[in-house]
């Protein structure tokens, strides 16, 4: 029954309190939905990347890549195969692949990384991306930043350098790799704003085909015939990133940014999860107190960022 409906039927003032807790208990509910959504996305994520960490002592990244982008085309295939090629065009051809490269880059990156060191270590250090994602919309989108936001920022590569221990004998390699993901993943995320002008299902054919583009120049090199027992696995790292990525935009329709922004940091619990389960892996001190550290600074400039909104939507009523 619709507000309307409701006011003509019961003469009107009476029944507008109702109808408004009722919206109220509506929004309620969808922000709610919208949590449990993204924390859904973020179990489907890094539970794709324990089946490519897995996968990965007994085939080459760019193998896993493949099988992670060419399994996503096939299902954004399915699901537009009415409307496919019409919805490739693009208004932003040049933007839109070159987020498809920061997103293959990102995947490449991280999947080498997991090959190496634990999963919480690597979510821990991928985590700084939403403070690079504020530094890199004031730098490049001329979004405003002020004293205080750079003091989260400065303080969250400090815990990013807590987790990579530079110059104390305990650097893995693989730990930068994972730390340099973050840097391209913002970039795709700034790209992402970019052609937002675009449809969703736009932007994710390009990543799909951009991304089946290019690993599959390397898959020839690389290519491992793949043991049946596998071929679940493979079929799973692109399942669980097409629902991930579905259920993340299903969040987002349905809550506000604000209010999804702090349970991204979930992901660091599936990543211990997952890397406990099925790894035996627990993440070390040093990684525990440079992931509180970042994590604290990504809170601290997410409440400035919605705090300044606010601020700014009170001059624009004003």
């Amino acid at each position: 029954m619709s507000p309307t409906q409701t006011q003509s039927e019961t003469g009107g003032p009476a029944a507008a309190p109702s109808s408004v807790g009722e919206t109220a208990t509506a929004r309620r509910h969808a922000a709610g939905l919208g949590v449990l959504l993204l924390l859904g996305s973020l179990a489907a994520f890094t539970l794709m990347d324990a089946v490519a960490k897995y996968l990965s002592a007994r085939y080459h990244p760019a193998q896993l890549i493949w099988a992670r982008f060419a399994i996503n085309l096939a299902l954004v295939a399915l699901v537009y195969r009415g409307s496919f090629l019409p919805r490739i065009r693009t208004r932003q051809p040049v933007a839109q692949a070159m987020r498809g490269v920061m997103q293959v880059i990102t995947i490449a990156l991280f999947f080498v990384a997991i090959r190496h060191i634990g999963l919480a270590e690597a979510d821990a250090l991928f985590d700084i991306n939403p403070i690079l994602i504020t530094l890199g919309a004031a730098l490049f989108l001329g979004e405003r930043i002020g004293p205080r936001r750079i003091v989260g920022i400065v303080i969250a590569f400090i815990g990013a350098l807590v987790i990579l221990r530079p110059g104390l004998g305990a650097f893995e390699p693989a730990a930068g790799l994972a730390f340099a993901s973050a840097f391209s993943y913002a970039a795709g995320n700034l790209l992402t704003r970019v052609v937002r002008a675009d449809p969703l299902a736009t932007s994710l054919i390009w990543s799909a085909l951009i991304g089946t583009a290019l690993s599959s120049i390397a898959l020839p090199f690389v290519w491992k015939e793949v043991a049946i027992a596998d071929f679940p696995l493979f079929l799973a790292l692109g399942v669980l990133g097409a629902a991930g990525q579905a259920l993340v935009v299903r969040a987002f329709s349905l809550s506000p940014a604000s209010t999804l922004a702090p349970f991204g940091y979930f992901s660091l619990i599936f990543s211990s999860l997952w890397g406990f389960t099925f790894f035996g892996q627990l993440p070390d001190r040093f990684t525990v107190l440079g992931a509180l550290v970042i994590v604290g600074a990504g809170l601290y400039v997410w409440s400035r960022e919605r705090r300044a909104s606010a601020e700014e939507a009170k001059v624009e009523e004003a």
